[in-house]
């Protein structure tokens, strides 16, 4: 049922604690219903999301004229998470043991975040317009990583790449869903468009919280010790925990934070341009070049659950590493040919490529901390690489755009792409994978 104490043993020949039943191993079980309410609520705010992307770069355009200008806007609000994520992800770390656990965050920052972006097509000024971009990246940003963490509340570790898996098939509904709403709804009508999204997320979040979080209490996991982190002492500030993780330059965690900053920066780039690439280099209009995402995503939901399953066979890190390869592969073939069928194919690629990253980089993250105490923080460093990335890879494609032209704009993300390829191979070298045998 919606119970799942899967994960309560130290190791695989260590007795579980007192309980009516034993408890399975760690990674031989989880409950497909957590798996089901944590998917939808990630689903909820990854609607937002992903129509944030496709359509404020086109609003910022009445008002700015530069590629590289927008690219830096579509970026500064992703840096709001840098700031913001350490301090909410400790804080939830702290609620998680207590009755309503980490949802409180989650539910009162999505109401507030719902306000700025409903009003975002109103905004008759770039200043106005600005106030609702940053008021919503603000909030959206703040409690985005908490929700990402719940799935390590009710899954036991050797489970949650698998998890991963059907979290990021829903996501990649979100894109559909964003797609469609680009195609059927922007050139009708721009105010009902950014409604839809934020109506979305609170019905969903609502109806997460009445089947899971509303029972936290009964369907967290055990609090039981992971063998050979018996000793780690308290963290007194999400400081120290930072401190602790990057302690060494040359650590698999600060490789693996570079490799997440690389790749989402440039992934977020090409999100966040895709739209004016299609006016400008297609000829498409706004609401069909909004839609240029929807075949990536259908691509994406096919594979990536196979790519979560087979990953536990090849290794998280080489599967990551293998992922950027095709990646690059795509976005030559985009730039190659230069059509709409070409993009969709590109698109395709790219996307599949960036599935092997989506299912196993927070969870490869996850794997080097300390204590599981600590994941919502070590999610906020998983925050703060992506969100850096997200902040500068939009800026950065945006000035080669301005450099170059927009018919280049393929051929310059796969150049930044090979950067973050060596960056992967390099980690792939000096940090073990912790698959399964």
């Amino acid at each position: 049922m919606l119970h799942d104490h899967s994960g309560a043993t130290a190791s695989e020949g260590t007795p579980a604690l007192a309980s009516p039943a034993p408890a399975p191993a760690p990674g031989k079980r989880m409950s497909a219903s957590a798996v089901l309410w944590v998917t939808l609520a990630v689903f909820a705010q990854e609607s937002v999301w992903n129509f944030y992307d496709a359509q404020v770069p086109e609003q910022l355009r009445h008002y700015v004229a530069s590629a590289g200008v927008v690219g830096l806007i579509m970026g500064l609000d992703h840096s709001l998470g840098i700031f913001t994520q350490p301090s909410v992800g400790f804080l939830s770390d702290r609620l998680v043991r207590r009755r309503a656990g980490r949802w409180p965050i989650v539910l009162a920052g999505a109401v507030i975040a719902a306000v700025p972006f409903v009003l975002i097509p109103w905004a008759g000024s770039l200043p106005v317009l600005m106030v609702c971009v940053v008021g919503f990246a603000l909030v959206a940003n703040a409690f985005k990583g908490v929700t990402e963490t719940l799935i390590s509340d009710y899954v036991p570790a050797g489970s949650r790449s698998r998890a991963q898996g059907f979290i990021k098939a829903g996501v990649s509904l979100t894109i559909i869903v964003s797609s469609l709403i680009s195609l059927l709804v922007v050139d009708r009508s721009l105010h009902l468009a950014f409604a839809i999204p934020p109506a979305l997320m609170l019905i969903m979040l609502g109806l997460s919280w009445v089947f899971l979080g509303r029972r936290h209490e009964q369907t967290v996991l055990p609090e039981q010790p992971v063998d050979g982190q018996e000793d780690v002492p308290e963290f007194t500030s999400p400081w120290a925990v930072l401190k602790d993780a990057v302690r060494s330059p040359s650590s698999p965690t600060v490789l693996l934070m570079i490799g997440i900053f690389c790749f989402s920066g440039m992934w977020t780039a090409l999100r966040s341009l895709n739209t004016p690439y299609g006016t400008e280099v297609l000829g498409l209009t706004r609401g069909e070049a909004g839609g240029l995402a929807l075949p990536g995503a259908v691509a994406f939901l096919v594979c990536v659950l196979p790519l979560a399953y087979g990953s536990d066979r090849l290794g998280q890190l080489r599967a990551m590493r293998y992922g950027v390869g095709l990646f690059i592969i795509g976005l030559l073939v985009g730039f190659a040919v230069p059509t709409v069928p070409g993009t969709v194919v590109s698109t395709v690629l790219s996307a599949i490529g960036y599935a092997s990253f989506a299912v196993n980089a927070l969870v490869a993250l996850w794997d080097l901390a300390p204590t599981q105490k600590v994941l919502g923080t070590y999610t906020a460093l998983y925050t703060i690489a992506s969100s850096a990335g997200m902040a500068l890879g939009p800026a950065i494609l945006g000035i080669t755009v301005d450099l170059t032209s927009w018919r280049f704009m393929m051929l310059n993300a796969a150049a930044f792409a090979a950067v973050t390829f060596a960056v992967f191979t390099l980690l792939a070298r000096r940090a073990p994978d912790r698959s399964p045998a």
